[in-house]
């Protein structure tokens, strides 16, 4: 009998679900998931430099969980992006837990520069 799947606690839940490019209808476009979990991961360590193991920290699951998590979404971005696809944010199948602090509210924005070299909030 198979393991039930740990739930992922996300930070921030984002304001956008879908992204296509620009003047092509989303009728004639192929659609690539990513996870939620996955969206997480990479705000983690891309967004807030955070190491894999403060990420893993962060969402309660082990490093070698941030790192798959990390290389499945990075390569369904990476190829989206260079094959002209959509990019669609679902749960996926692990449960899903907001931080409490943030209780499932949009990522923040405009609360100044924070540790991400982007200084963007979130």
């Amino acid at each position: 009998m198979v393991r039930p799947r740990r739930g992922r606690w996300i930070g921030c839940n984002p304001g956008s679900t879908f992204f296509k490019p620009a003047g092509i209808p989303a009728s004639t476009l192929r659609i690539t998931s990513v996870d939620l979990d996955e969206l997480e991961a990479m705000r983690l360590v891309d967004e807030e430099d955070l190491t894999q193991t403060e990420a893993a920290e962060r969402m309660k699951i082990s490093q070698p969980t941030v790192a798959r998590l990390l290389e499945a979404g990075r390569k369904k971005v990476t190829y989206a992006l260079v094959h002209g696809e959509a990019l669609e944010i679902q749960q996926g199948d692990a449960p899903i837990n907001f931080h409490p602090s943030m209780d499932g509210a949009p990522c923040p924005r405009g609360r100044g520069r924070r540790r991400g070299r982007h200084g963007r909030g979130c």
